[in-house]
């Protein structure tokens, strides 16, 4: 068995409520992950921490649940909409049904376990399920930021370049780049799996188990990795660098968008309404993910650094960070779906015609479209389900 560091006990004792924050400066001092055991119970806390004990063990698990529900049903909708309806298969709805995807596993093995690791005193799932925790928490989120990028590089070659790269934004060359990115992922994040292990300590006078991230200690864990290392490079490939290029593409087709004018060298009322359109959806995706991903990203290094504070308002602030991380997985199928008229003109047609395969002569039968023809009437809806819709390239029919 490993004992923790003595550290935390020592600086528990030298805060006010001396015990209240000692699991929290043993365990979540040890943890890189997003999610799991990054901010630990409070188990005997005192009076003056009776609200935050209330938070963590009542109000995080309701919040969670709420984004569960809400992710789940969003990026499901996504993923049904694209899936069922084959008109919509292209470059770009492609790319946003990746997003949906990984934003549906981020949910599934990220919060539930978060929210189980505010709750419990102890990690119940065992040593090789931590390391498949992490790994799959750690994978997602790459997922997720990056297929961002390939959508920002997609919209940037369709508005700065779009007759050159049509012959590159094929639904082919989509699929490719993202199966690409799922292999350089999971290949990549595969020390992730053997950072992190169960381990089991002491604290006032009881055996606890935590899954944390295997910290190099010279007496207690010589084989240990370095957190540090580890933790700024995790926030500097999934938080600062695509961040980076999300906005370098981006500033590229707005710069592109307002000094391209149209022949004769006047800008059409038209134009100006798209540059306004695309200008706000690039202000909103970039923001959006900017403001989610910024407090827990900066949180986790400066707890690798010991610079932050454990107290009443810093769990606090922690456990809202965590939370506005979490939304962005719910906010993503609001910012490139529900926002859109295509995406609900396609899901209205998904539920009034089930799926949508293209193909001629199904003879498909609905009690709704029997009715109306029955009544002499033509339903819009049944005419739409039966005709093929022309598309040249996909872009007739994107989401965005």
């Amino acid at each position: 068995m490993e004992e923790p560091s003595s550290a935390a006990p020592a600086a528990a004792a030298e805060m006010p409520g001396h015990s209240s924050y000692a699991m929290c400066n043993n365990v979540s001092g040890d943890v890189i992950s997003l999610c799991a055991n990054s901010t630990p119970p409070y188990v005997g806390v005192e009076a003056d921490n009776e609200i935050t004990q209330k938070v963590v063990t009542i109000v995080v698990p309701i919040l969670f649940t709420l984004i569960v529900l809400i992710g789940l049903i969003g990026n499901a909708l996504v993923v049904i909409v694209v899936a069922a309806n084959q008109q919509m298969r292209s470059t770009t709805n492609l790319l946003i049904f990746n997003l949906a995807w990984a934003d549906l596993l981020f949910i599934v093995f990220c919060v539930p376990f978060t929210a189980t690791d505010y709750v419990l005193p102890y990690w119940p799932f065992g040593d090789v399920w931590c390391k498949i925790v992490q790994y799959l928490i750690v994978v997602t989120a790459y997922a997720s930021v990056y297929t961002l990028v390939l959508m920002s590089l997609d919209r940037y070659l369709a508005v700065v370049h779009p007759i050159t790269s049509m012959s590159i934004r094929t639904e082919p060359n989509a699929l490719l780049a993202i199966i690409v990115t799922w292999v350089v992922i999971l290949t990549a994040s595969a020390p992730v799996y053997f950072c992190h292990g169960e381990v089991t300590y002491v604290f006032t006078s009881q055996e606890q188990t935590a899954c944390v991230f295997l910290e190099y200690d010279p007496r207690t864990r010589p084989e240990g990795y370095n957190k540090l290392a580890f933790q700024v490079s995790f926030f500097l490939t999934s938080y600062l660098v695509p961040l980076v290029l999300i906005c370098g593409l981006y500033l590229g087709m707005l710069l592109r968008l307002w000094h391209g004018v149209a022949p004769g060298g006047h800008v059409s009322a038209e134009s100006r309404r798209g540059k306004k359109r695309v200008t706000r959806m690039v202000v909103v995706v970039v923001v959006i993910f900017a403001v989610c991903w910024c407090p827990i990203q900066v949180i986790l290094v400066l707890k690798t650094l010991d610079q932050y504070e454990i107290t009443n308002t810093t769990v606090m602030l922690q456990i809202a960070s965590h939370v506005l991380a979490y939304m962005n997985s719910c906010v993503n199928p609001i910012l490139y779906a529900f926002l859109s008229d295509n995406f609900r003109k396609a899901f209205r047609k998904v539920i009034a015609c089930g799926p949508v395969s293209g193909a001629r002569g199904s003879g498909a039968r609905y009690h709704r479209a029997s009715v109306n023809q029955a009544n002499g009437r033509v339903d819009a809806d049944n005419k739409t389900c039966n005709t093929k819709t022309t598309r040249t390239n996909g872009s007739s029919n994107d989401i965005l």
